[in-house]
Protein backbone atom coordinates (compact mmCIF):
# COMPACT_ATOMS: atom_id res chain seq x y z
CA UNK A 1 0.00 0.00 0.00
CA UNK A 2 1.63 3.36 -1.69
CA UNK A 3 1.68 6.21 1.52
CA UNK A 4 1.25 10.00 0.50
CA UNK A 5 0.69 12.46 2.38
CA UNK A 6 -2.60 14.49 2.90
CA UNK A 7 -3.12 17.38 0.38
CA UNK A 8 -3.35 19.39 3.13
CA UNK A 9 0.22 18.75 3.98
CA UNK A 10 1.53 18.33 0.64
CA UNK A 11 4.71 20.51 0.05
CA UNK A 12 5.49 22.76 -2.97
CA UNK A 13 9.40 23.68 -4.64
CA UNK A 14 11.43 23.86 -1.78
CA UNK A 15 12.48 26.84 -0.15
CA UNK A 16 16.29 27.48 -1.90
CA UNK A 17 13.99 27.26 -5.12
CA UNK A 18 11.72 29.62 -3.72
CA UNK A 19 14.50 32.21 -2.85
CA UNK A 20 16.04 31.68 -5.98
CA UNK A 21 12.50 32.56 -8.18
CA UNK A 22 12.08 35.67 -5.80
CA UNK A 23 16.12 36.85 -5.80
CA UNK A 24 15.54 36.85 -9.40
CA UNK A 25 12.36 38.25 -9.86
CA UNK A 26 13.06 41.22 -7.98
CA UNK A 27 16.78 41.53 -10.40
CA UNK A 28 14.24 41.80 -12.95
CA UNK A 29 12.26 44.37 -10.91
CA UNK A 30 15.26 46.47 -10.33
CA UNK A 31 17.31 45.99 -13.93
CA UNK A 32 13.17 46.88 -15.84
CA UNK A 33 12.60 49.70 -13.75
CA UNK A 34 16.00 51.26 -13.94
CA UNK A 35 15.89 50.71 -17.19
CA UNK A 36 12.70 50.93 -18.99
CA UNK A 37 11.12 52.75 -16.00
CA UNK A 38 8.21 50.63 -15.65
CA UNK A 39 6.82 50.44 -12.23
CA UNK A 40 6.41 54.76 -11.67
CA UNK A 41 2.80 54.18 -12.38
CA UNK A 42 2.50 51.50 -10.03
CA UNK A 43 4.56 53.77 -6.89
CA UNK A 44 2.42 56.25 -7.66
CA UNK A 45 -0.53 54.38 -7.52
CA UNK A 46 0.70 52.90 -4.28
CA UNK A 47 1.54 56.22 -2.51
CA UNK A 48 -1.42 57.92 -3.24
CA UNK A 49 -3.77 54.81 -1.92
CA UNK A 50 -0.99 54.55 1.52
CA UNK A 51 -1.14 58.36 1.73
CA UNK A 52 -4.11 59.09 3.92
CA UNK A 53 -2.87 56.19 5.97
CA UNK A 54 0.66 57.69 6.31
CA UNK A 55 -1.23 60.76 7.74
CA UNK A 56 -3.46 59.27 10.24
CA UNK A 57 -0.55 57.22 11.45
CA UNK A 58 1.51 60.22 11.89
CA UNK A 59 -1.38 62.40 13.68
CA UNK A 60 -0.20 61.91 17.27
CA UNK A 61 3.53 62.68 16.13
CA UNK A 62 2.11 66.42 15.00
CA UNK A 63 0.03 67.18 17.49
CA UNK A 64 2.95 66.70 20.41
CA UNK A 65 5.15 68.32 18.30
CA UNK A 66 3.05 71.03 17.54
CA UNK A 67 2.36 71.91 21.41
CA UNK A 68 6.62 71.91 22.02
CA UNK A 69 6.90 73.93 19.06
CA UNK A 70 4.37 76.33 20.57
CA UNK A 71 5.15 76.80 23.82
CA UNK A 72 8.90 77.15 23.04
CA UNK A 73 7.68 79.76 20.02
CA UNK A 74 5.46 81.79 22.33
CA UNK A 75 8.71 82.25 25.04
CA UNK A 76 10.57 83.00 21.80
CA UNK A 77 8.49 85.28 20.85
CA UNK A 78 7.94 87.35 23.82
CA UNK A 79 11.68 87.63 24.60
CA UNK A 80 12.46 88.77 20.51
CA UNK A 81 9.74 91.42 21.15
CA UNK A 82 10.98 92.53 24.71
CA UNK A 83 14.76 92.81 22.74
CA UNK A 84 13.13 94.80 19.64
CA UNK A 85 11.18 96.94 21.60
CA UNK A 86 14.26 98.32 23.67
CA UNK A 87 16.30 98.08 20.27
CA UNK A 88 13.59 100.11 19.07
CA UNK A 89 13.66 102.71 21.47
CA UNK A 90 17.36 103.34 21.60
CA UNK A 91 17.20 104.02 17.78
CA UNK A 92 14.78 106.34 18.32
CA UNK A 93 16.69 108.31 21.20
CA UNK A 94 19.84 108.11 18.77
CA UNK A 95 18.14 109.48 15.78
CA UNK A 96 16.21 112.18 18.20
CA UNK A 97 19.69 112.87 19.47
CA UNK A 98 21.79 112.90 16.05
CA UNK A 99 18.35 115.38 14.61
CA UNK A 100 19.44 117.84 17.22
CA UNK A 101 22.91 117.67 17.11
CA UNK A 102 22.54 118.44 13.28
CA UNK A 103 20.71 120.79 14.10
CA UNK A 104 22.48 122.83 16.67
CA UNK A 105 25.81 121.93 14.21
CA UNK A 106 24.21 124.04 11.68
CA UNK A 107 23.04 126.71 14.25
CA UNK A 108 26.60 126.99 15.55
CA UNK A 109 28.14 127.36 12.24
CA UNK A 110 25.78 130.10 11.32
CA UNK A 111 26.54 132.12 14.48
CA UNK A 112 30.68 131.13 13.98
CA UNK A 113 29.88 133.15 10.50
CA UNK A 114 27.88 135.57 11.81
CA UNK A 115 30.60 136.93 14.43
CA UNK A 116 33.10 136.76 11.75
CA UNK A 117 30.93 138.61 9.65
CA UNK A 118 30.02 141.38 12.10
CA UNK A 119 33.03 143.82 13.02
CA UNK A 120 31.65 144.26 16.58
CA UNK A 121 32.80 142.39 19.45
CA UNK A 122 30.58 139.91 20.54
CA UNK A 123 30.30 137.16 23.37
CA UNK A 124 28.44 133.78 23.02
CA UNK A 125 26.09 132.90 25.17
CA UNK A 126 22.75 130.48 25.74
CA UNK A 127 19.77 130.56 26.85
CA UNK A 128 19.15 128.52 30.75
CA UNK A 129 15.75 129.22 31.46
CA UNK A 130 12.97 131.16 30.99
CA UNK A 131 11.99 133.75 33.80
CA UNK A 132 8.65 133.07 36.48
CA UNK A 133 6.91 136.01 35.59
CA UNK A 134 4.41 134.96 32.54
CA UNK A 135 3.51 138.65 31.75
CA UNK A 136 6.65 139.28 30.48
CA UNK A 137 9.05 137.90 27.52
CA UNK A 138 12.00 137.01 29.13
CA UNK A 139 14.68 134.74 29.55
CA UNK A 140 18.46 134.08 31.42
CA UNK A 141 21.24 133.33 29.82
CA UNK A 142 24.60 132.34 31.26
CA UNK A 143 27.25 135.55 31.41
CA UNK A 144 27.30 138.16 33.02
CA UNK A 145 29.69 141.19 34.44
CA UNK A 146 32.33 138.72 34.82
CA UNK A 147 32.50 137.56 30.81
CA UNK A 148 32.07 141.67 29.62
CA UNK A 149 28.21 141.82 29.57
CA UNK A 150 26.82 145.72 30.20
CA UNK A 151 23.41 146.45 30.36
CA UNK A 152 21.85 147.35 27.25
CA UNK A 153 23.81 145.10 24.96
CA UNK A 154 21.76 143.57 22.00
CA UNK A 155 21.01 140.20 21.63
CA UNK A 156 20.98 138.35 18.23
CA UNK A 157 21.50 135.53 16.40
CA UNK A 158 22.10 134.54 12.70
CA UNK A 159 18.71 135.49 11.76
CA UNK A 160 18.06 138.75 12.87
CA UNK A 161 17.64 140.52 16.80
CA UNK A 162 16.82 138.73 19.57
CA UNK A 163 16.08 141.90 22.47
CA UNK A 164 18.67 143.05 24.82
CA UNK A 165 19.99 142.96 28.41
CA UNK A 166 17.91 144.56 30.73
CA UNK A 167 19.83 143.41 33.85
CA UNK A 168 23.50 142.62 34.72
CA UNK A 169 24.71 139.82 36.96
CA UNK A 170 28.16 138.48 38.37
CA UNK A 171 27.21 134.98 35.80
CA UNK A 172 24.23 135.65 34.23
CA UNK A 173 22.08 138.38 32.40
CA UNK A 174 18.58 138.93 31.78
CA UNK A 175 17.36 139.39 28.31
CA UNK A 176 14.04 140.85 27.46
CA UNK A 177 12.71 139.60 23.84
CA UNK A 178 11.87 141.77 21.08
CA UNK A 179 7.95 140.57 21.55
CA UNK A 180 7.75 142.09 25.01
CA UNK A 181 5.27 144.61 25.19
CA UNK A 182 7.82 147.50 27.04
CA UNK A 183 10.59 146.58 24.37
CA UNK A 184 11.20 149.10 21.70
CA UNK A 185 13.80 149.57 18.94
CA UNK A 186 14.04 152.08 16.30
CA UNK A 187 13.72 150.42 12.61
CA UNK A 188 13.72 151.41 9.24
CA UNK A 189 12.11 149.87 6.04
CA UNK A 190 14.91 148.51 3.54
CA UNK A 191 12.61 149.58 0.43
CA UNK A 192 11.94 153.02 1.17
CA UNK A 193 13.99 154.19 3.96
CA UNK A 194 11.06 155.25 6.58
CA UNK A 195 12.02 155.73 9.77
CA UNK A 196 9.69 154.51 12.44
CA UNK A 197 9.54 152.34 16.10
CA UNK A 198 8.85 148.81 16.39
CA UNK A 199 7.04 148.03 19.78
CA UNK A 200 5.77 144.11 21.49
CA UNK A 201 2.68 143.47 22.32
CA UNK A 202 0.98 142.34 25.16
CA UNK A 203 0.17 138.94 24.15
CA UNK A 204 3.94 138.89 22.67
CA UNK A 205 3.57 136.78 19.22
CA UNK A 206 3.54 139.94 17.07
CA UNK A 207 5.18 143.45 16.36
CA UNK A 208 3.63 146.87 16.08
CA UNK A 209 5.30 149.05 14.17
CA UNK A 210 4.15 153.16 15.65
CA UNK A 211 3.98 156.20 14.21
CA UNK A 212 3.83 155.45 10.54
CA UNK A 213 1.60 157.71 8.46
CA UNK A 214 -1.49 156.65 6.51
CA UNK A 215 0.40 158.09 3.55
CA UNK A 216 3.12 156.16 4.05
CA UNK A 217 4.35 153.82 1.98
CA UNK A 218 4.02 150.54 3.28
CA UNK A 219 3.40 147.15 2.11
CA UNK A 220 3.21 143.59 3.15
CA UNK A 221 6.41 141.82 2.85
CA UNK A 222 8.64 144.87 3.61
CA UNK A 223 11.63 143.69 5.90
CA UNK A 224 12.58 145.91 8.50
CA UNK A 225 16.26 146.26 9.94
CA UNK A 226 17.76 148.63 12.93
CA UNK A 227 18.44 152.30 12.25
CA UNK A 228 21.19 152.48 14.60
CA UNK A 229 19.57 156.02 15.68
CA UNK A 230 19.31 155.04 19.08
CA UNK A 231 23.11 154.47 19.61
CA UNK A 232 22.32 150.60 21.18
CA UNK A 233 21.89 148.55 18.22
CA UNK A 234 24.03 148.05 15.27
CA UNK A 235 22.24 149.53 11.69
CA UNK A 236 21.27 147.24 9.44
CA UNK A 237 20.13 144.23 12.08
CA UNK A 238 17.54 142.55 10.49
CA UNK A 239 14.36 143.02 13.13
CA UNK A 240 11.13 141.48 11.39
CA UNK A 241 8.88 141.80 8.33
CA UNK A 242 5.57 143.59 7.37
CA UNK A 243 2.49 140.99 7.97
CA UNK A 244 -0.57 143.55 7.28
CA UNK A 245 -1.37 147.24 7.12
CA UNK A 246 -4.33 148.51 8.07
CA UNK A 247 -5.40 152.15 7.25
CA UNK A 248 -8.31 154.01 8.46
CA UNK A 249 -9.42 157.57 8.02
CA UNK A 250 -10.41 158.21 11.38
CA UNK A 251 -6.60 157.64 12.50
CA UNK A 252 -3.76 159.53 11.57
CA UNK A 253 -0.92 156.65 11.87
CA UNK A 254 -1.65 153.13 10.19
CA UNK A 255 -1.60 149.73 11.88
CA UNK A 256 1.11 148.18 10.82
CA UNK A 257 1.45 144.02 12.35
CA UNK A 258 4.85 142.66 11.73
CA UNK A 259 6.44 139.24 12.52
CA UNK A 260 9.77 138.65 13.77
CA UNK A 261 12.39 137.48 11.57
CA UNK A 262 14.36 135.40 14.47
CA UNK A 263 11.81 133.25 16.88
CA UNK A 264 12.80 134.53 20.19
CA UNK A 265 11.73 131.59 21.82
CA UNK A 266 13.28 128.42 18.94
CA UNK A 267 16.94 129.95 19.81
CA UNK A 268 18.77 128.47 22.22
CA UNK A 269 22.67 129.55 21.62
CA UNK A 270 22.76 133.57 21.33
CA UNK A 271 25.40 136.22 20.50
CA UNK A 272 25.13 139.44 23.01
CA UNK A 273 27.03 142.28 21.27
CA UNK A 274 29.54 144.91 22.74
CA UNK A 275 28.33 147.95 20.22
CA UNK A 276 29.71 151.17 20.92
CA UNK A 277 27.91 153.73 19.22
CA UNK A 278 30.19 156.38 17.45
CA UNK A 279 26.96 158.76 17.66
CA UNK A 280 28.11 162.53 18.91
CA UNK A 281 26.09 163.22 22.68
CA UNK A 282 23.11 165.14 22.24
CA UNK A 283 23.69 168.95 23.25
CA UNK A 284 22.26 170.61 26.02
CA UNK A 285 18.96 171.90 26.23
CA UNK A 286 18.54 176.15 26.37
CA UNK A 287 17.64 176.85 29.94
CA UNK A 288 14.32 178.22 29.98
CA UNK A 289 13.62 181.96 30.51
CA UNK A 290 11.47 181.74 33.38
CA UNK A 291 13.33 179.24 35.28
CA UNK A 292 16.23 181.80 34.83
CA UNK A 293 14.72 184.65 36.06
CA UNK A 294 12.93 182.19 39.53
CA UNK A 295 16.46 181.18 39.78
CA UNK A 296 18.05 185.09 39.86
CA UNK A 297 15.20 186.02 42.05
CA UNK A 298 16.30 183.45 44.80
CA UNK A 299 19.96 184.61 44.34
CA UNK A 300 18.88 188.23 45.35
CA UNK A 301 16.59 187.65 48.22
CA UNK A 302 19.46 184.99 49.51
CA UNK A 303 22.30 188.19 49.00
CA UNK A 304 19.33 190.76 50.27
CA UNK A 305 19.01 188.13 53.68
CA UNK A 306 22.88 187.50 53.97
CA UNK A 307 23.65 192.06 53.81
CA UNK A 308 20.69 192.70 56.73
CA UNK A 309 22.74 193.53 59.94
CA UNK A 310 21.43 190.86 62.46
CA UNK A 311 21.36 193.53 65.62
CA UNK A 312 19.33 196.13 66.19
CA UNK A 313 21.73 197.85 68.58
CA UNK A 314 24.36 198.08 65.98
CA UNK A 315 21.66 199.76 63.65
CA UNK A 316 20.96 201.89 65.89
CA UNK A 317 25.06 202.91 66.29
CA UNK A 318 25.67 203.05 62.65
CA UNK A 319 26.04 207.16 61.57
CA UNK A 320 23.79 208.65 58.97
CA UNK A 321 26.49 209.22 56.40
CA UNK A 322 27.16 205.53 57.21
CA UNK A 323 23.71 204.68 55.99
CA UNK A 324 22.94 206.86 53.55
CA UNK A 325 25.91 204.98 51.43
CA UNK A 326 24.66 201.91 49.80
CA UNK A 327 26.91 199.59 52.04
CA UNK A 328 24.56 196.36 51.75
CA UNK A 329 23.56 196.71 47.92
CA UNK A 330 27.43 196.90 47.17
CA UNK A 331 28.16 193.20 47.90
CA UNK A 332 25.50 192.00 45.67
CA UNK A 333 26.74 194.24 42.52
CA UNK A 334 28.33 191.25 41.14
CA UNK A 335 25.14 188.67 41.20
CA UNK A 336 23.60 192.02 39.50
CA UNK A 337 26.31 192.15 37.18
CA UNK A 338 25.95 188.56 36.22
CA UNK A 339 21.64 188.68 36.22
CA UNK A 340 22.52 191.85 33.88
CA UNK A 341 24.40 189.37 31.53
CA UNK A 342 22.69 186.60 31.69
CA UNK A 343 19.00 188.11 31.55
CA UNK A 344 21.20 189.84 27.67
CA UNK A 345 22.10 185.96 26.87
CA UNK A 346 18.68 184.56 27.82
CA UNK A 347 16.48 187.58 26.20
CA UNK A 348 15.52 188.39 29.28
CA UNK A 349 14.37 192.14 30.47
CA UNK A 350 16.85 194.38 32.84
CA UNK A 351 13.80 195.08 34.85
CA UNK A 352 14.18 192.14 37.18
CA UNK A 353 17.46 192.86 38.28
CA UNK A 354 16.99 196.75 38.75
CA UNK A 355 14.06 195.91 40.81
CA UNK A 356 15.92 194.01 43.47
CA UNK A 357 18.51 196.64 43.68
CA UNK A 358 16.02 199.06 44.48
CA UNK A 359 14.21 196.78 47.04
CA UNK A 360 18.14 196.47 48.35
CA UNK A 361 18.31 200.59 48.58
CA UNK A 362 15.34 201.29 50.11
CA UNK A 363 15.60 198.90 52.84
CA UNK A 364 19.41 200.39 53.34
CA UNK A 365 17.47 203.80 53.97
CA UNK A 366 14.91 202.46 56.39
CA UNK A 367 17.17 201.06 58.27
CA UNK A 368 19.28 204.57 58.59
CA UNK A 369 16.55 206.50 59.13
CA UNK A 370 15.70 204.02 62.63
Amino acid sequence: MEYSPPPLFKQGPSALARLIIFVMIALALLISDARFRTLEIVRGVLGAGLYPLQRVALVPRDIFMGAADLAVTSATLRSENDKLRARNLQLSQQANQAAQLGAENAHLRNLLQLSQRMTTRSTPSEIQYDTRDPFTQKVVIGGGSQQGIKDGSPVVNEEGVIGQVTRVFPMQSEVTLLTDKDQAVPVQIVRTGLRSVIYGTPKGEALDLRFVPISADVVAGDELVTSGLDGVYPPGLPVAKVVRVDKQADTAFARVVCQPIAPARGARDLLVLHYESTVPPRPADEPDPATVAKELKKKNAKAQDKGKPGDKDAKSAQPASAAAVPAAPAKPAPAASSAKSNSKASGEKKPAADKGTRTQGAQAAQGAKQ
